[in-house]
């Protein structure tokens, strides 16, 4: 039996003190550049674990209880039609709930190669501009606001 996406994610923006984003390529869709994406794994997983579960793996970066903070802020929107057939028949919104991990810029960067193939710092307003979705583009415009 196939098992579908739950339709609730996460949105990690990984920044340095210096506001510098940190922003993967996806391997499926290159030229799409995004901060750390990704879905629960079972519905009762709290939002901060499929956070750092999806930067860790994404990535290869943890950080201290002290380097996370959750915004508080939630994004619904239409699920790309190329990435629908992923959840359950009739699903077509996700909810995003966005995070962020504030790492030193020398950080160790461990892509998955099976999803992100690239990896760049970018100034937040460049990496606002470099995202493919709205919705992480608007993230990382917020970033002075929640990072102090």
């Amino acid at each position: 039996m196939k098992r579908f996406k739950i339709p609730e994610s996460v949105l990690v923006v990984v920044h340095t003190p210096q506001l510098e984003v940190l922003l993967i390529e996806r391997a499926d869709h290159p030229g799409f550049w995004q901060s750390v994406t990704g879905a629960k794994d079972f519905l009762d997983e709290p939002l901060l674990k499929t956070a750092q579960r999806e930067t860790r793996e994404e990535t290869g970066l943890t950080g201290a209880p002290a380097q996370w903070r959750d915004w508080a802020v939630s994004n619904v929107y239409e699920i790309y039609p190329v990435w629908r057939h992923r959840y359950a028949p009739g699903v077509t919104r996700n909810t995003e709930h966005v995070f962020s991990l504030c790492v030193p810029r020398d950080a160790c960067i461990a892509l998955n190669p099976r999803e992100h193939t690239a990896w760049q710092w970018l100034p937040w307003r460049e990496a606002a501009d470099a995202c493919f979705s709205p919705s992480n583009a608007e993230a990382v415009l917020l970033l002075p606001r929640f990072s102090g």
